[in-house]
C-alpha cells in the first residue's frame, strides 16, 4: 500500500491542523443546551391575564372569572393564568394596572412579591398619558408631575419597563377578520374599508375627526410629546426605568383627520433624538415595521446598535400596500424575517423583554366557552401557546448561533 501523500494532501491535512483549535475554541464558546434564558438573553413575556384566555371547559360553571378577568391583579383565576404561563414556559409578565397616578413603591412592591410567589416576575405596565399632557390643554403641568411620581416609585420598586402611546385617535375601524389556512383567523387591515359613520358609508380614510379630539398636525403633536419627554426622561433614567413609545398601529396616514407621528420610521428615529437617554427608547414592533413597507431586520439594527429598544412586539404581517392594507397572519407564515430579527437583537445583547402578541384564533380556542377575541381574528392561550413556542425557537436558535 502506498503512503505517499500528494501536495494537495498535505496542504489539507495543514489547513485542518490549523483550524482545529478554532474548531475546538467555538465548541466550547457554544451555550449547552438546554439553552435558557438568562441576565445576558433577551425575557419572553406575557401579560398578566393571556393564560386566562379563554378560561378552559368548565370555569364558568364552577363560578370562576369570566374570560379576560385578571389582566389587573383582581379576579379568582389570576393565578390560573400565571400557573399556565409558567407551563409555556414564560418567566415574565407585563400589563399589570397599577391604577390611578401616582403609583406608590409599596404598592408595586406587594404586587411583585405576589407575582414572585407564582413563580414569574413582573417586568413592566402600560402607563397612561392624560388628554391634558396629550393634547397641551390647561392643567398638564400638574399631570406631568403625577407621572413624574409614577415613574418615580416604579424605580424604586425596581420595576424596569414602563410602556406608552402616544397619538390622536387610532383608527381600528380598519380592522375586520380574514381567514388564512384551514380557517385560522388573520386581522386584515383596510385603509379603504366601508364603515357606517353618521348615516351614511364612508371609507376609513374619510372618518371625520372626533369633536373632543380634532383632527392634529404632526408637528402640533410632537410639540406636546417633546414637553412631556423633557420633562419626564431625566427622572427615568435616575430613576433606573426604562420607557417605551409603541409606535402608531395601524400606521394609518391619517386617523379621523390627524397625522401620525410614530407612523414612519422617520418619526421613529426622530423620537430618540428629543431626550438623548437610553430611558428614551420605543417599543420595536416587528410587525408595525413590516405594516410601513420598512425590513424589520434594518430597522432592529439601527435601534439596538443605538441601545433605544426598550421592550419588542414579535408578530407577522403580509403587506399587500404598506401603510394601507395588510393582515396580521400566523408568526410563521408572514414577511418578516423573524429569525432575522431575533439574530439582530441577541447579536447587539438586548437582554429586556420579547413579547409574542396577537395570537391568531384557533379553532380550539373559538370552542371554549366565552371566548371574545380582543380584536377581529384573534385567538386566546392556545394561539399563545403556538407564539412562545415558536419564539422560544428562534431564540434558542439565534443564541446558539452567535
Amino acid at each position: 500500500m502506498s503512503t505517499r501523500i500528494s501536495r494537495r494532501g498535505v496542504m489539507q491535512l495543514a489547513g485542518a491542523a490549523a483550524l482545529a483549535p478554532s474548531l475546538s475554541w467555538a465548541a466550547s464558546a457554544r451555550r449547552s443546551w438546554p439553552i435558557e434564558e438568562g441576565p445576558d438573553t433577551p425575557k419572553i413575556c406575557l401579560n398578566s391575564g393571556d393564560g386566562a384566555m379563554p378560561p378552559p371547559m368548565g370555569e364558568q360553571a364552577e363560578g370562576r372569572a369570566p374570560q379576560g378577568a385578571g389582566r389587573g391583579m383582581g379576579g379568582a383565576n389570576q393565578e390560573v393564568s400565571w400557573r399556565r404561563i409558567r407551563q409555556l414556559g414564560v418567566n415574565y409578565i407585563i400589563g399589570i394596572g397599577l391604577g390611578p397616578h401616582p403609583w406608590e413603591a409599596e404598592k408595586i412592591r406587594a404586587v411583585m412579591d405576589r407575582v414572585k410567589q407564582a413563580g414569574l416576575n413582573f417586568y413592566g405596565t402600560l402607563i397612561s398619558f392624560s388628554n391634558n399632557i396629550t393634547y397641551g390643554r390647561p392643567g398638564r403641568d400638574a399631570d406631568i408631575e403625577l407621572l413624574i411620581k409614577s415613574i418615580q416609585a416604579a424605580g424604586q420598586a425596581g420595576l424596569p419597563l414602563v410602556e406608552y402611546n402616544f397619538y390622536a385617535n387610532r383608527v381600528m375601524e380598519g380592522y375586520f377578520e380574514e381567514l388564512g389556512r384551514a380557517g385560522i383567523g388573520h386581522t386584515g387591515f383596510d385603509y379603504e374599508r366601508p364603515v357606517q359613520e353618521g348615516g351614511k358609508t364612508v371609507p376609513v380614510k374619510d372618518l371625520p375627526p372626533r369633536p373632543e379630539v380634532g383632527a392634529w398636525k404632526a408637528e402640533d403633536m410632537w410639540k406636546n410629546l417633546t414637553y412631556v419627554l423633557k420633562a419626564i426622561v431625566p427622572v427615568a433614567e435616575k430613576a433606573g426605568v426604562r420607557l417605551a413609545l409603541h409606535p402608531n398601529d395601524p400606521p394609518a396616514p391619517l386617523s379621523r383627520g390627524s397625522e401620525q407621528i410614530m407612523g414612519t420610521l422617520a418619526g421613529w428615529k426622530r423620537l430618540i433624538t428629543i431626550v438623548d437617554s437610553p430611558a428614551n427608547g420605543i417599543t420595536f414592533d416587528c410587525g408595525v415595521t413590516r405594516e410601513m413597507g420598512e425590513d424589520p431586520v434594518e430597522v432592529c439594527r439601527y435601534f439596538a446598535s443605538r441601545d433605544r429598544i426598550n421592550h419588542v412586539h414579535f408578530r407577522n404581517v403580509i403587506v399587500m400596500k404598506p401603510y394601507e392594507r395588510y393582515k396580521e397572519v400566523s408568526i410563521d407564515e408572514g414577511q418578516v424575517d423573524m429569525f432575522g430579527v431575533m439574530l439582530e437583537l441577541v447579536r447587539h445583547k438586548y437582554n429586556r423583554t420579547i413579547f409574542p402578541e396577537h395570537p391568531r384564533a384557533l379553532d380550539y380556542d373559538r370552542e371554549r366557552p366565552g371566548f371574545r377575541p380582543q380584536y377581529p381574528g384573534g385567538g386566546g392561550y392556545a394561539g399563545y401557546a403556538f407564539t412562545v413556542a415558536y419564539t422560544r425557537a428562534m431564540m434558542q436558535a439565534a443564541l446558539a448561533s452567535v
